[in-house]
């Protein structure tokens, strides 16, 4: 069972709020306005047309009662469930233009969400039984990571950092622009407190032992090939966490995991990711 740990109410209202806007504008839906009668109401289904992982649908769920808090949403299922093509996910009724307003938005965050649950599921199940836990990047689309980052924990993913503010990543720019890899190191450690962690990224062997002997916590395996991979395993002997990164792809990942790295991060479940077809059904 999946423990996705959806986003905060105060989180998640706000991101839906914008793009509602976005929608409606300063004049609202005005063709549902001018075609459906204000007493008609309605009854819909949300619906998958093709089969994935369910993310979202706090989402869609939100739009509906921001635009209309009398309308009736109820799950049919629970975001991070794996579905068939044509499985009812919600039921929504209410009045009929509150409905149609809400459409769009509830279901664009809705598929692209689900579509990056999906992505993620199928890199997690090609990896099942290793060691190795697939991670996110901060490749995401402006303004919705936390609800991105939310759908790759529904497609069983872990998180990486959210953002530049709670991990320090010392990539190859940093390493040049502070003079070589153990001044980047001696100045990160020196600010920081004892509960922030430290990663760096190396894209070869030797600068693997280099980043061994300074004793981060976290070394990224930067575009290595798996033959490299698994010996800077067995260079590092449990003394850092390992992190494996770039051309991950279903074809490449399993080789990968079997190298017997700790994580396996991918920025193409969320920048890369397919929309899964979602739709509403009056």
């Amino acid at each position: 069972m999946i423990n996705a740990r959806p986003p905060h109410k105060l989180t998640l209202e706000p991101l839906v709020r914008r793009a509602l806007e976005e929608d409606l504008g300063n004049a609202g839906d005005i063709t549902s306005e001018l075609v459906v009668p204000a007493e008609r109401r309605a009854k819909a289904l949300v619906v998958a047309r093709e089969p994935g992982t369910i993310a979202g649908l706090i989402a869609a769920e939100a739009a509906f009662k921001l635009v209309d808090p009398y309308i009736d949403f109820r799950f049919e299922i629970q975001d991070a469930a794996a579905v068939d093509a044509g499985a009812r996910l919600a039921t929504v009724e209410g009045s009929a233009r509150s409905l149609l307003a809400a459409e769009r938005v509830a279901l664009n965050f809705l598929g692209r969400l689900s579509g990056i649950a999906t992505a993620t599921r199928a890199l997690v199940e090609a990896i099942a039984d290793t060691k190795a836990r697939i991670v996110c990047t901060r490749k995401t689309t402006p303004s919705l990571r936390v609800l991105e980052k939310y759908a790759v924990r529904c497609g069983g993913g872990f998180n990486h950092r959210f953002g530049l503010y709670d991990a320090v990543l010392i990539k190859d720019n940093h390493i040049v622009a502070a003079g070589g890899i153990g001044h980047a190191v001696e100045r990160a450690r020196a600010g920081l407190g004892h509960l922030t962690k430290i990663e760096l990224e190396v894209d070869s062997l030797d600068q693997l032992q280099e980043a061994l002997a300074l004793s981060v916590d976290t070394i990224m395996l930067d575009n290595m090939s798996v033959g490299d991979m698994k010996r800077a395993v067995e260079l590092a002997c449990g003394r850092a966490v390992l992190e494996a990164s770039g051309n991950v792809t279903l074809a490449t990942v399993r080789a990968i995991a079997e190298t017997g790295v700790d994580y396996i991060s991918s920025g193409a479940i969320t920048h890369g990711a397919r929309c899964l077809d979602v739709a509403l059904d009056f």
